[in-house]
């Protein structure tokens, strides 16, 4: 079968591997469609210290069940089109003791500590296959970014009387956006990207701040009456971005990092006391989240044309890299078709 790896940075290949043989307990996929996420591009520019190379990318998946083994039951029939929960969890670590698997101490992502979906077939445990009939299998590979910031608005515990400021309109603050203007939040997305910004308020946002061109903190001042939004999530990770989600959070407000910042990042802790801040971090998702996601594609809503930047054959995987990585503001998301 056809199957994309990431050799060494900034080289990728079209290569012929087995095809997965079915076993107990586990499903086969047809893979339909496979994203391309931030930590592919990192990966293929040598910046992602969890990769050891080479490695097959991809953990966006959308795809048709194609067999299923006997001891599965028969909730997942061959042609069913399904995603895939990418995460393991090793159901010992106080994570998955406290209920939390999406923080597994041990997890291994497809695609990053382990090969991932860039092939034709991928062998999956039937626990991890979520199966959804009325859903295109292609918009099927957009569930897994979404749900992160869908689960990021769960951390926050985002009510309909919040005021949600999300830092960063890429796919997960996407994800965060949508989730929390469903929750009947009133929502301020911040980003340096106009079109960015322009489906942001497409998807629920009610205002929107383009931060190099805006004072941030006197827009989001000026937009709550001078007192700072009840949860600001952070879906960039860069020091800046840190520092500005404590500096606009409301006093007792809620601060939820998704965005892993490359740096160090020295902040004014008087604020965490002063303001009683409750700060959480958010990592993954849990099966609700994709649950949830899934629940909303089929409203009908959601500009799945607009989240796709482009769609490549495998042949041309490296290309669709070199591309964004060469322009990276203007790339949304990328997907291979097999």
């Amino acid at each position: 079968m056809k199957t994309i790896q990431i050799t060494k940075p900034g080289q990728v290949r079209l290569t012929e591997t087995p095809k997965p043989a079915l076993k107990p307990g586990h499903v086969l996929l047809k893979i339909g469609y496979a994203g391309f996420c931030g930590s592919d591009l990192n990966t293929f520019r040598g910046l992602n210290p969890l990769v050891k190379l080479p490695v097959v990318p991809g953990h966006e998946i959308g795809a048709v069940v194609e067999a299923v083994a006997g001891d599965v039951g028969d909730v997942l029939q061959p042609g069913l089109h399904v995603t895939v929960n990418p995460y393991t969890n090793c159901g010992y670590c106080p994570a998955c003791r406290n209920g939390r698997p999406n923080a597994c101490e041990f997890n291994r992502t497809l695609g990053v500590q382990r090969d991932g979906a860039m092939s034709e077939y991928l062998l999956a445990p039937r626990d991890k296959v979520i199966a959804d009939p009325a859903i295109p299998v292609c918009d099927l590979a957009l569930v897994e970014p979404m749900s992160v910031g869908f689960h990021a608005v769960d951390r926050a515990g985002v009510t309909d009387s919040d005021v949600v400021t999300v830092i960063g309109c890429g796919m997960i603050g996407v994800g965060a956006i949508v989730r929390a203007a469903i929750r009947g939040a009133r929502v301020v997305a911040v980003d340096v990207d106009d079109k960015k910004l322009a489906l942001a308020r497409r998807l629920g946002a009610h205002y929107t701040v383009h931060s190099k061109e805006e004072n941030l903190h006197e827009r989001v001042q000026d937009l709550t009456g001078g007192n700072g939004s009840d949860v600001v999530i952070e879906a960039v990770g860069r020091p800046e971005t840190y520092l500005a989600a404590i500096s606009e959070a409301a006093f007792t407000g809620r601060v939820v990092y998704i965005g892993y910042a490359k740096e160090k990042v020295p902040f004014d802790t008087s604020f965490f006391v002063k303001k009683e801040l409750d700060i959480r971090g958010s990592r993954n998702a849990m099966p609700r989240d994709f649950r949830a996601v899934m629940e909303y594609l089929k409203r009908g809503i959601c500009p799945t044309d607009e989240l796709i930047t482009a769609v490549y054959p495998p042949e041309e995987a490296g290309a669709a890299l070199e591309e964004w990585s060469a322009h990276p503001g203007d790339v949304f998301r990328i997907l291979i078709r097999f």
